[in-house]
Order: C-alpha cells, then sequence, then structure tokens
C-alpha cells in the first residue's frame, strides 16, 4: 500500500463496461509457486480470478489493487501495483475482475507476493506501477454483479501469510490508551496506530495522511474492525478502506492484570563454591501451592558495602512452579559440567547471581517492593553473619516465607572464616550443593 496524494476524487463513475467469455486457467498459489529468487516476467498465458477488497475512494488506499480469490473464505490474496488513481470507479469493491498475467511481472517485497510493471532499482528488476495505458490490457471487470464479500474472522495472534491482501475482521479490539486523542493520520504521512485486544496482542492499523478521514480522532471503545491484511518485515498490519470499516460500541477492555506478587518466592541458596567460582548460583523457591508469573520481577545485587545497585536480573518471562525451584547460573555451561544438568536462567558475570560471598542480594515484586533479602545493604559481607566466601548460604527447611529483612536465624551459612556464628568449612562442589532440590 502507498500512501494517498489526490485531494480531490469527486469524479464521475465511468461508463459500465465488462468482460465476456474470459475464463480463469490458474490459482493464486500457481502463480505464487513461479516466483524463484527474484522478479521474473511471466511468460505464459495465465488468467487468474479475483474478488476486490480495497478502494481508494476515502484516500486510504494509493496505487494498489488487493483483491482476493473468493469472497468469503479466501485461501489466497494478491496485490497489483498500477499508475491509476480513483480505481475504485472502475475496479468496486466486491467486483470479480480478471487478470491476465503474460507480460506482467511477478515479485516478492517484505515477504508479500506483487504483481505489477517493473523497474530497476542498483541493477536489480523490482516488481512497480503498471502504467495506465497498459492496465486496460491485463485487468478485466467481469460482467457478473458486484458481490458482498465476508471478512475471515481473525485473532491478532494467528495470522498467517496467506491471509495477506484478503479481507480480515478483529473482534473485540480498541486503539491503545497511549494513542487515545490522536488524529487517524499525521498530515502527509503515512501513520501507525496500534490496536490490542483485549489478551494485550497488538497489530498496527495503518493510515494515509492524505486520507479523507486523516483528521478523525481515534474513537474510544472497543469493538470490530474490518480492513486489508498487509504485511512487511515488522510484521502484519491492517488498513481500512473507510471509518464505517470500525464499530466501536462496547465498553473497553478490562484491565489484564498479568503481574503478581508472593511472599512464598525467596531465595533458597546461594553458591561461591571454593573449588570452582564457574559453579555459583542463585537458587530461588516457590513454597506455594499455585505457580507464578515472575513478570516484573528481579533481583538485584549490592556489592560489597555499595547502597546503589549493582547489577540486576529481570525475571519477565519465567514461571516458577509451586513447591519449584528456579535456577540462575552466571556460567551455564560450566553449571551443567559440574552439576549435570542446564541452569533454568543463564546470566553474565558479575550479575547478581555471581557473587563471591559478601554481598548483598535482593528480591523485589513488579510492584517496587522487596519480598526477600540476604544480608545487610552498604554493609560489606566480610566477616559478618552474611558471609558465603568460598560456601554457601543455605535457607533452613522450615522456612516457607520470604523475608524482607535479613534474618540470619533463618540460614545456614558456611564460608572459609566462621565469623559471627557462621560455618567456618568451605563447600565444594557438587558435592556439598543441592540445587533443584528443596
Amino acid at each position: 500500500m502507498q500512501i494517498g496524494c489526490v485531494k480531490d476524487r469527486n469524479f464521475d463513475k465511468p461508463e459500465e463496461s465488462c468482460a465476456l467469455g474470459l475464463e480463469p486457467n490458474s490459482t493464486f498459489a500457481e502463480v505464487k509457486g513461479l516466483y524463484e529468487d527474484g522478479t521474473i516476467k511471466i511468460q505464459d498465458d495465465l488468467i487468474i480470478e479475483g474478488y476486490v477488497v480495497s478502494s481508494d475512494e476515502k484516500g486510504n488506499f494509493f496505487s494498489s489493487l488487493h483483491f482476493q480469490d473468493s469472497p468469503e473464505n479466501p485461501s489466497e490474496g494478491f496485490q497489483l501495483d498500477f499508475d491509476i488513481r480513483d480505481s475504485h470507479l472502475f475496479y468496486p469493491i466486491g467486483s470479480k475482475i480478471y487478470l491476465k498475467l503474460k507480460g506482467l511481472y511477478l515479485g516478492k517485497q517484505q515477504g508479500v507476493y506483487k504483481l505489477g510493471g517493473v523497474f530497476t532499482s542498483f541493477g536489480n528488476l523490482s516488481v512497480g506501477r503498471l502504467p495506465a495505458n497498459i492496465v486496460p490490457q491485463h485487468l478485466f471487470v467481469s460482467c457478473d454483479e458486484e458481490v458482498s464479500l465476508i471478512p475471515v474472522e481473525a485473532q491478532i495472534d494467528r495470522l498467517d501469510d496467506q491471509m495477506v491482501n484478503t479481507l480480515v475482521q478483529f473482534e473485540d479490539v480498541e486503539f491503545i490508551e497511549e494513542e487515545l486523542g490522536l488524529p487517524f493520520a499525521d498530515v502527509e504521512e503515512e501513520t501507525e496506530r496500534t490496536l490490542i485486544d483485549c489478551d494485550d496482542n497488538d497489530i498496527v492499523l495503518l493510515n494515509s495522511g492524505y486520507s479523507d478521514f486523516q483528521s478523525s480522532m481515534l474513537p474510544d471503545g472497543n469493538g470490530s474492525v474490518v480492513g486489508v491484511l498487509l504485511r512487511d518485515n515488522s510484521g502484519f498490519k491492517i488498513v481500512v478502506r473507510d471509518l464505517d470499516d470500525i464499530d466501536f460500541q462496547n465498553e473497553r477492555c478490562a484491565e489484564v492484570i498479568d503481574e503478581f506478587t508472593s511472599n512464598s518466592i525467596f531465595i533458597s541458596e546461594l553458591a561461591d563454591p571454593n573449588n570452582n567460582s564457574g559453579a555459583r548460583f542463585v537458587e530461588l523457591y516457590n513454597a506455594g501451592s499455585t505457580g507464578l508469573s515472575l513478570k516484573g520481577w528481579t533481583l538485584i545485587r549490592y556489592t560489597n558495602d555499595n547502597t546503589e545497585i549493582s547489577s540486576t536480573i529481570d525475571l519477565t518471562g519465567y514461571e516458577i512452579g509451586a513447591e519449584r525451584t528456579l535456577l540462575i547460573s552466571p556460567n551455564a555451561s560450566e553449571f551443567e559440567a559440574v552439576y549435570g544438568f542446564a541452569p533454568d536462567l543463564a546470566v553474565g558475570t558479575n550479575s547478581p547471581a555471581d557473587s563471591n560471598g559478601d554481598d548483598n542480594l535482593q528480591l523485589v515484586d513488579p510492584f517496587g517492593t522487596v519480598i526477600d533479602s540476604f544480608g545487610v545493604i552498604g554493609e560489606d559481607g566480610s566477616g559478618t553473619d552474611h558471609e558465603f566466601e568460598d560456601g554457601g548460604a543455605f535457607r533452613r527447611p522450615e522456612i516457607t516465607l520470604a523475608n524482607a529483612t535479613f534474618t540470619f536465624s533463618e540460614w545456614v551459612i558456611y564460608n572459609d572464616t566462621g565469623a559471627s556464628g557462621t560455618i567456618n568449612q568451605p563447600q565444594n562442589a557438587p558435592e556439598n550443593f543441592s540445587p533443584g532440590s528443596r
């Protein structure tokens, strides 16, 4: 699709003419199958038929015609680029068309098949607009009556390439809150707006800055959107023909809550093996009876006596099951070599999982609340009751709730000094550690 730039589209409809006797002898899929690695000129006398789904009447489409192989339940769509403006007067929505392909060029741009003329760029052939005087030699309108198109009911998270250039309909969608109060498009600029469904799946609504409804405000509420599905390298997009394609009469989606807190998740084991610093790890444990998404959770480290955060691990994308552990390693290959299995999360050196035993750690929920702590922020662990250098720190098995304040009695701590009530007994990997077992 290209941006329209004609400001006045009030033209009389031309005298009707239609084609008789044309019969399709190829399918969309067969034509697309001709494409190999570059733009080609079609040499065979192939004819395909389709149904027009786009319209430039309101200026949101320009110099392109989008058509599909059936008025309902289409299996394929195509795009024809040509140099005709106000093409809706000749090829209205729902009209059956025939396309003689011999002499046209077939190409693939950003994953989308296109038909049209040709131009050369840096020595490479690309599909371009078919000159207006050539179009009547290839594109014909059937004498059949225009038909009603039934859009395919689609879901944003279940789109595929075969749906491109077909008419689709999304239900229960709305514009994201950050864009409410904005116009459909910026003046004379192709503009992307974002539609979202009630499960937080989103898709771009592409609008021309030359369209008749460019300055109209995005509607509030929730409902359906009908449009032609496009795609480029950044993903799928939808383009409406006019504002009648948008019907928002419902209340907006209730806010999806997908971030949770819990005091059943805590640090259960810290390892700084005396014999192998590459085998360090942090173990988190969920003592609860249900699994929990760690979206928005972070594990942070304060190195030595620092009062500012030294490093952070974002736990988003991970889930910790009921009465299960989450193992975090700064050296995944060494962890697996030593303990015989891979960690759940591989991070880098100098991360919270790579402490040499005198640092302080905090587990923070999505809302910024410290849920669990090891050590005392601002106090170097050396010689204290929270030093685990060359050893390890093990949460006592009777502890089932997190504690935002470090409490020595909840831990059994080994190191190479035995200071402040800790155990002077360096720990070696793998025999003195139990990652994944609580």
